[in-house]
């Protein structure tokens, strides 16, 4: 996240576009992680998903009014938001005055990306979009040595049947036509392999098209 902010900002400098960095954590475990290319080269480690066509997308419409001030009347304001998978970016830009410390929009345009074929537009009747939350969900049982299970309460299995019981929510209790995704993303428990742990965790993603949904 570090990284690309300061990739915004090098662009926006280029194009004489002032800026300030809103919700910036500065927390001490802030991620300094770095990875090697296959060519030996050392690199930061970016998040390397479709937000990132977000920023390019963002910084290529912006210089379109810093290139011509003369067509442009009022004033624009670009919001890079960090973390916007669960909106805990949005929330700390928020809390940390944005629209205190940026001029208030009369109207603002929000963006996202899908796969589409280069120089088309596609568009949808309705809604095209889904809502988005995220759940952690702890196991709890009773660990034991895994030659001597029938001590256990095990949390693994318990959360193994969770996992394959949510599928059944999209497949058997939600319409074919909700477009209801529900998503395991993470799945962690226990340290060795002959150990039955006390508890599981696993994290979620579920995105209906529909508050009903």
């Amino acid at each position: 996240m570090t990284e690309t902010a300061a990739w915004i900002e090098a662009r926006l400098d280029e194009l004489g576009v002032p800026h300030e960095r809103v919700g910036g954590t500065g927390f001490e475990y802030a991620s300094t992680d770095r990875g090697t290319l296959p060519d030996g080269t050392d690199v930061p480690v970016m998040h390397g998903c479709g937000h990132d066509t977000h920023v390019a997308m963002a910084v290529s419409a912006a210089r379109v009014p810093a290139a011509h001030p003369e067509a442009w009347a009022g004033t624009v304001v670009f919001v890079f938001q960090p973390g916007e998978e669960t909106a805990a970016g949005a929330a700390a830009m928020l809390e940390d005055g944005l629209w205190d410390r940026a001029p208030r929009p009369v109207a603002v345009l929000g963006q996202h990306v899908m796969p589409a074929r280069t120089g088309t537009i596609r568009y949808v009747s309705g809604d095209a979009m889904s809502l988005a939350d995220s759940f952690k969900v702890t196991f709890h049982g009773k660990g034991a040595h895994g030659s001597m299970p029938e001590r256990s309460i095990d949390p693994i299995l318990m959360a193994s049947s969770a996992v394959t019981r949510l599928q059944c929510i999209v497949s058997r209790e939600a319409a074919p036509t909700g477009r209801a995704v529900v998503t395991v993303g993470t799945f962690h428990a226990g340290l060795k392999e002959n150990i039955i742990p006390n508890t599981a965790e696993i994290a979620l993603n579920v995105r209906p098209p529909t508050p009903e949904v």
